[in-house]
């Protein structure tokens, strides 16, 4: 499910978010796959963060690298 959505935000996504842009130069370096298997993981810890420490999403936020 993650891949999933990783390899949606990498192809269908048009509205700009760091996520997306990491997502896209990580595309142009290393290759589709491997940007979509480490965008699925980014997604992954962004959310056990908010599980863990219960607090919302906030896009505008810095993505911890």
């Amino acid at each position: 499910m993650l891949y999933s959505a990783a390899t949606s935000l990498i192809t269908q996504v048009r509205k700009p978010s760091k996520l997306r842009v990491w997502a896209k130069r990580l595309q142009d370096r290393k290759g589709f796959k491997k940007a979509a298997v480490a965008a699925s993981r980014k997604l992954a810890v962004v959310m056990m963060c908010i599980w863990r420490d219960g607090t919302d999403f906030e896009p505008e936020k810095e993505l911890i690298t």
